[in-house]
């Protein structure tokens, strides 16, 4: 399922290379002076590319920035939902991959609850729909010695501008 083909006016970022950790969390850094409620992340790629840990990375940034400890941040792949309450801000860090029927997807209330953020890992079983997002396409290079972020959103430049 491609949700891009409902995105109205999509900006991307350039390729950003994430191949070290200190790359993705420069990523996360800049990201985290970004974050707004309501924001929606969908992370897409393969198993491995990065997404859990930037979500961490993403989570912990916010957090000493808000003069909070650094949570342990987990894929919340076994209990699909993981919450995060960084003073008035409301995380939900979501992992679809055990989800196989859509029909299971109606239990979370993904898209209920409009105040918080949501950060969701394998957004590939969602329905279409026309919602306001940026998405994180992780992948590999060729030979698998590299990784490469490409950002792209249908309402929030200035996250692209940030990388290009």
């Amino acid at each position: 399922m491609d949700l891009t083909s409902q995105m109205p006016i999509a900006t991307k970022s350039s390729k950003i290379d994430i191949s070290d950790q200190k790359s993705l969390l420069e990523v996360a850094g800049k990201l985290a002076n970004l974050v707004d409620k309501g924001d929606i992340f969908l992370l897409y790629g393969q198993i491995g590319v990065g997404k859990t840990t930037f979500t961490r990375f993403l989570i912990n940034n916010l957090e000493i920035k808000n003069t909070l400890n650094k949570s342990d941040v987990l894929s919340p792949t076994f209990n699909i939902l993981n919450e995060y309450q960084i003073n008035d801000l409301n995380i939900k860090h979501f992992d679809l991959y055990r989800i196989k029927n859509k029909k299971e997807l109606s239990n979370l209330g993904i898209f209920e609850e409009e105040e918080s953020v949501k950060i969701i890992e394998w957004p590939e079983i969602l329905e279409p729909i026309k919602i306001n997002k940026i998405e994180f396409h992780f992948s590999y290079s060729n030979d698998f010695k590299n990784r490469n972020l490409i950002i792209s959103t249908n309402y929030k430049n200035q996250i692209i501008d940030e990388f290009k």
